[in-house]
């Protein structure tokens, strides 16, 4: 292969197969941020991952995450895919994976961590008006459960655990939540490993070499 470029010009398969994808700044929803905003846009990056799995020619991808977090939804959609991914996949968490950052990041099938970059956990937040009604709340409900669910099942992480960090008050004057820096997020079983980039495409190169 010659360094073929994926459709949209998103990504580029390097001659040993491997595709390196960022998830960087907001995830943006189904509604254009700012474009002095950094986003990444799941519009862009689903079809993108459909290529990848059904491309012969990729042998598998490196996530590399810093996020803010974003639309629940499209966040998920994009996690989902990355699961769904039968080539080996490794994420590597530089800077930040906040909010809806967190599956995705635990969505490859091994997570690294920087010494200093961060997780973020906390309930969902809605912007704009909000009818104070229970049906309301109990939508929220809804989809706290579908992230945690979500996190359970591709980390080593219970689901007790993710709650309790989830509605902790102890971090934050003004909100509920919890900053995981580096180790933490590993010692809690939300991440794999911590790691630079090396040990990341160390891994994945592991991966792939052991299925050819």
């Amino acid at each position: 292969m010659d360094g073929r470029v994926l459709p949209g010009e998103f990504g580029r398969i390097e001659e040993d197969g491997i595709v390196v994808m960022g998830i960087i700044g907001e995830i943006e929803g189904h509604n254009s941020l700012p474009g002095d905003c950094k986003t990444t846009s799941y519009e862009h990056i689903l079809p993108m991952l459909c290529h990848i799995e059904k491309d012969c020619g990729v042998k598998g991808v490196l996530f590399v995450i810093n996020t803010v977090g974003g639309d629940v939804s499209c966040g998920l959609a994009i996690a989902e895919m990355i699961a769904g991914l039968s080539k080996p996949t490794v994420s590597l968490v530089v800077g930040d994976s906040h909010s809806i950052g967190v599956p995705i990041a635990v969505a490859a099938k091994h997570s690294y961590i920087a010494d200093t970059a961060t997780v973020v956990i906390h309930p969902v937040r809605m912007s704009g008006m909000v009818i104070g009604a229970s049906q309301t709340y109990g939508q929220f409900e809804s989809m706290q459960n579908r992230i945690l669910g979500f996190i359970q099942k591709h980390s080593n992480c219970k689901t007790e655990t993710l709650e309790k960090l989830m509605f902790s008050r102890e971090m934050s004057a003004k909100d509920l939540g919890t900053t995981l820096v580096g180790s933490e997020a590993v010692e809690y079983g939300i991440i794999d490993k911590n790691g630079t980039i090396y040990d990341a495409f160390f891994c994945l190169q592991t991966e792939i070499n052991s299925i050819e």
